[in-house]
């Protein structure tokens, strides 16, 4: 199933969500839906999603697919390997939408679900190929919520569950397969859970919906967002772990504390209670501004999970280190050797500007190490040279300021080698806006090659020592640049 084109039916926000993924991911993507407006609600959330995605990953993003607007089904799933479905929580409309589809969709190919509760052996009910059809369930926004749960039911192929792993996983997804079909799958039924628990303590006037949200956000949902339950709850059983949690806290579970089983009935006044209560809450935010707020709040979160790496951000940083190694994959055809190399690229954040409005001085150093890092990538220095107990370290940096780098800029570093022996690279970067345009920034760096278990210098070896032969002797004609070789001084 090498296909990687992708069709998604149904253009809301979950399926705008799909698009938006696939679409940053590299895939081209047809989108069928038909709601005159889904065009321009598409075009929302992928700006949302782009500006949130390039904000998430350090390493270079691969050039975007191209998402176009099919005029029907059929249209929209001729030739590609993984379609979408993301339509209305109807069983009827689904089982249409399949019997549609089915009429065109190459054998091979696969459909997903992003059904949140029917199982697959319902959506396969009446389908010419039942083993097709399974249940890819993902979670909202999907272009950065990594989750993706995988259901195929009992009449489902194992290739299309192998497949749906590896094209998830190839997006930055982690996929869940849950080993036997169950009515919500696994993570809406905890949301139901907490759903019900919720509409009863509105209802019986115990709290309003933004106390509820603050109870969630400024305590358990924090955890949660890290460690899960089980996870959590060992934590909270101290050095006894589980067990004594168990013993601790298990007859409260026969206490009459929830409602779980109950629903309070949906009377208009209930409707009207937790919608006025909501729009007191939030409704100074359109729904745009709460997705933008929503989404720099995940980017932070799974941003410093990945720094750990745990839970989501280890998802992230997998992805990230792929894209890492991706941007470089055939980087000795791609690249002119007798020019200097052009290996990364960035766009000033939000984050990265002080009280001035202008990049941070650290952040210098975050672009130029990122281009380090970029270029020893490059050179070979991937996890199977470190894996030989081998590594390259910056010893010695000089960074010059040259002009104004303000938010939301695009940056571009080029890197020179000036030298190199058997134990020493010595490079410089230059900074400047876009490709090709003014300076703003130069560095020079002294990098050491390092034999990580004893802490000492030690020789450089193959792949990078034939690597930096060929940059040499490109390099070797290139005159230094000016600010190479020297220190601060007067003007």
């Amino acid at each position: 199933m090498p296909n990687t084109k992708i069709a998604i039916i149904g253009g809301g926000v979950i399926g705008g969500g799909w698009a938006a993924r696939f679409a940053l991911a590299g895939h081209d993507v047809a989108v069928f839906d038909p709601d005159p407006e889904a065009p321009r609600k598409v075009g929302e959330v992928y700006a949302n999603a782009e500006a949130a995605t390039r904000r998430l990953y350090v390493a270079p993003l691969p050039s975007p697919g191209k998402i176009r607007f099919a005029e029907s089904i059929a249209d929209a799933v001729a030739g590609v390997g993984w379609v979408q479905e993301s339509v209305s929580e109807r069983l009827d409309l689904k089982h249409r939408v399949y019997a549609e589809i089915q009429e065109t969709l190459d054998p091979e190919a696969v459909i997903g679900s992003s059904t949140s509760g029917f199982k697959p052996s319902e959506l396969q009910q009446g389908s010419k190929d039942p083993g097709q059809i399974l249940v890819a369930h993902p979670f909202n926004p999907v272009y950065l919520l990594p989750l993706a749960e995988i259901v195929a039911g009992p009449d489902g192929d194992p290739r299309a569950v192998a497949w749906a792993q590896k094209l998830l996983r190839g997006v930055g997804m982690h996929p869940l397969v849950v080993r036997q079909e169950i009515d919500a799958h696994i993570a809406d039924r905890f949301l139901e859970a907490v759903w019900r628990e919720a509409l009863w303590l509105v209802k019986d006037g115990v709290a309003t919906t933004e106390e509820i949200d603050d109870a969630i956000r400024f305590g358990f949902g924090l955890r949660w967002a890290q460690m899960g339950l089980f996870e959590t709850y060992r934590v909270a059983g101290g050095e006894a772990g589980m067990r004594h949690f168990m013993a601790q806290f298990g007859p409260a579970l026969k206490w009459p504390w929830t409602k779980l089983m109950d629903v309070p009935e949906f009377t208009d006044e209930l409707v009207d209670l937790i919608a006025g209560q909501s729009d007191e809450q939030s409704g100074m935010h359109s729904i745009r501004e709460l997705e933008r707020i929503r989404d720099d709040n995940l980017v932070g979160i799974l941003q410093a999970l990945k720094a750990k790496p745990w839970g989501a951000g280890e998802t992230v940083a997998n992805h990230e280190k792929k894209l890492r190694e991706l941007s470089f994959a055939g980087a000795e055809v791609e690249h002119d050797l007798s020019a200097p190399l052009a290996l990364h690229s960035a766009t000033v954040l939000p984050e990265w500007v002080d009280y001035n409005g202008h990049m941070t001085e650290f952040r210098y150093l975050h672009v130029f190490g990122d281009a380090t890092d970029a270029f020893l990538t490059w050179l070979g220095m991937n996890a199977e040279y470190m894996a030989g107990g081998r590594s390259i370290y910056t010893v010695e940096t000089h960074l010059r300021h040259v002009a104004e780098v303000k938010e939301g800029r695009p940056l571009s570093v080029t890197t020179q080698l000036l030298g190199h022996d058997e134990k020493r690279i010595r490079i410089a970067h230059v900074m400047r806006e876009g490709d090709g345009g003014d300076v703003l920034a130069t560095a020079e760096h002294m990098l050491l090659s390092v034999n990580t278990a004893e802490s000492r210098a030690c020789p450089l070896v193959a792949p990078v020592t034939e690597r930096l032969a060929a940059v040499a002797e490109g390099h070797g004609t290139l005159e230094a640049p000016d600010f190479a070789g020297r220190a601060i001084r007067a003007v």
